[in-house]
């Protein structure tokens, strides 16, 4: 993979939409530690589009970043979903929501063009 490929263990699309702030989605991407290793989390800078490859949803993002994320891994493991609690909670502070997605939707189908 390139520096800029990503294939997480776990991954959910959360969306931020603020007073000042243009509705965003963006992949916020999670990975296992393993064996003496620790849990790790990456949001990526926003979602320009997304496409499907078998299995597979193929996120491309703002900054040229990719994540490809298999169907059956939506979701957050333990220490992804407190993360992304904390954000959500200071997202709150600043005036902003954010959330996470359902799963099991056709992400191809979004308009990923940010709008206010």
């Amino acid at each position: 993979m390139k520096n800029n490929e990503y294939a997480p263990d776990k991954w959910l699309i959360v969306k931020i939409h603020g007073k000042d702030i243009p509705s965003t989605y963006k992949v916020f991407a999670s990975w296992y530690g393993g064996y003496a290793g620790s849990n790790s989390w990456q949001m990526n800078s926003g979602i320009t589009s997304a496409t499907k490859d078998g299995d597979y949803w193929i996120f491309q993002g703002f900054s040229g970043s990719t994540y490809r994320c298999h169907k059956d891994t939506y979701g957050a493991h333990m220490y992804g979903q407190g993360v992304l609690e904390d954000f959500i909670a200071k997202a709150a502070e600043h005036g902003a929501d954010m959330w996470a997605m359902p799963s099991g939707l056709d992400w191809a189908l979004f308009d990923y063009k940010q709008t206010n």
